[in-house]
């Protein structure tokens, strides 16, 4: 079993940054691949990036390509997700994830989440 926690979240003004942690428990985090999703109010779950297992690979939503950055450090069991240039759209809450099996943006293809943290961006 893996256990998720987010941290970082907060309120910033519309172009500041932020910095995202998702800290997993366990030894075997390199051993999955990870993902952020955000939802935000009334709208469904969606996928904002993913890492490979060993860092060496990320792919983003084309709504943060270019602002926001994934990256690892397996050391640290810790995930990041830095935003740039955020926007009030990007407003939401943050969750990450892990799957032992896919370099997914579905959602349904993670096994485990962290509870999420609240990102509010404003004009």
């Amino acid at each position: 079993q893996v256990q998720l926690v987010e941290s970082g979240g907060g309120l910033v003004q519309a172009g500041g940054s932020l910095r995202l942690s998702c800290a997993a428990s366990g030894p075997s985090f390199s051993s999955y691949i990870m993902g952020w999703f955000r939802q935000a109010p009334g709208k469904d779950r969606e996928f904002v990036g993913k890492i490979t297992r060993s860092g060496s690979s990320t792919s983003y939503a084309d709504s943060v390509k270019g602002r926001f950055t994934i990256s690892r450090d397996n050391a640290k069991n810790t995930v990041y997700l830095q935003m740039n240039s955020l926007k009030p759209e990007d407003t939401a809450v943050y969750y990450c994830a892990a799957s032992a099996n896919y370099y997914s943006t579905t959602g349904a293809d993670y096994d485990y989440w962290g509870q999420g943290t609240q990102v509010t961006v404003s004009s």
